[in-house]
């Protein structure tokens, strides 16, 4: 959402996140009640959204700017791309077998093809229109992806790929669900867009906070309603993860008052399709990334946002804060118990401990 993009340079904190299969990985029962973090690099630097291959942490950031930390070799290694007369803001990031994608936020809106291997990257795609506003990529496969933007008429603006990602078509209006007057999406988090297997849900804010579901890789679309306190220009939906294809979560707030912990966090057993609020008063305020924890059979989760890193063990009913740090924007696990977190000026691996 752009006036959401305006106001958070202004405060000068963002959060942002990327969801993860959760299916391959060994189920937990234990509760954690602490974390231990270990800072890996430190730098003048925004960090919104990364993407884990193995033991390299790719990440997208400002000032043209995106990388790797190699976790083995304890390294990282940072490029620019573009020219200086265009300082793009990577918000979102996504990944195939053999590629990363980045794509700046605003106009103009650059789309670069990054190969794993250390080759030339490609810029595969550009808009330019004064309005034009990115919010989330994902893949669906290693042929198959889709980046969504605010509307630039009455629906979302959305872009996809049939062929790896070397080339991007609009999908018109008339195939897609229209959009509130006032509702958009956040670039808050890579979370806006949700794939499991060929399923999609795409979440909004400001004026409406709905859930977009599409079982088929974008070809049709549902629309539900969700209790998030919406209305407003910064309230709505901010960030959503799904553990499997019916249980999920999204969480948000009103990014004008920072410690409201009502009509902020809802989850849904259905797949989507109906939403019930959870911990209302209570736990974190206004967040901006959710995500599952690997194994933890749909009921554990971590949330970070303005009020640090939270956890829940029982889908989100009742949630321990496990740090008060503000700064971390972003967070993705690597296994059932350790994430890697980025944020203002740092990039962090977070143990959590039962």
């Amino acid at each position: 959402m752009k006036n959401f993009f305006l106001t958070v340079l202004a405060f000068s904190c963002l959060w942002s996140c990327k969801t993860i299969n959760y299916g391959n990985k060994k189920s937990i029962n234990a509760t954690f009640e602490s974390v231990e973090i270990d800072t890996l690099f430190q730098d003048k630097i925004s960090i919104r959204a990364i993407a884990i291959d193995k033991n390299i942490v790719w990440y997208a950031a400002d000032n043209s700017r995106f990388g790797f930390f190699d976790l083995e070799k304890n390294q990282k290694t940072e490029s620019t791309i573009g020219t200086d007369k265009s300082k793009a803001e990577f918000r979102s990031i996504a990944q195939t077998t053999n590629n990363i994608f980045i794509l700046n936020v605003s106009n103009p809106a650059l789309l670069y093809k990054i190969p794993k291997d250390g080759s030339k990257a490609k810029l595969v795609y550009q808009e330019n229109n004064e309005n034009v506003f990115y919010d989330s990529m994902q893949f669906w496969n290693d042929s198959e992806g889709i980046a969504i933007g605010d509307p630039l008429t009455n629906c979302f603006n959305i872009i996809t790929t049939r062929d790896g990602g070397n080339s991007w078509n609009k999908i018109v209006c008339d195939k897609l669900p229209q959009l509130s007057e006032g509702e958009a999406a956040f670039a808050a988090s890579n979370t806006n867009i949700v794939i499991k297997g060929n399923r999609t849900w795409i979440v909004s804010g400001g004026k409406k906070a709905r859930v977009f579901y599409s079982p088929n890789k974008g070809n049709s679309w549902e629309v539900f309603d969700t209790p998030i306190i919406q209305g407003k220009t910064m309230t709505g939906i901010f960030t959503a993860d799904f553990y499997d294809s019916q249980n999920g979560f999204v969480a948000g707030g009103n990014y004008e008052f920072l410690n409201q912990n009502f009509g902020n966090k809802a989850s849904s057993d259905d797949g989507g399709k109906t939403w019930n609020l959870r911990a209302e008063n209570q736990g974190f305020g206004y967040a901006s990334c959710a995500q599952y924890v690997p194994g933890g059979k749909g009921k554990a989760l971590v949330v970070v946002g303005a009020s640090g890193l939270y956890y829940s063990s029982d889908s989100g009913n009742t949630w321990k804060q496990l740090s008060k740090d503000s700064s971390l924007f972003t967070i993705r696990f690597i296994d059932n118990h350790t994430a890697i977190a980025a944020g203002k000026n740092k990039m962090v691996r977070i143990v959590f401990k039962k």
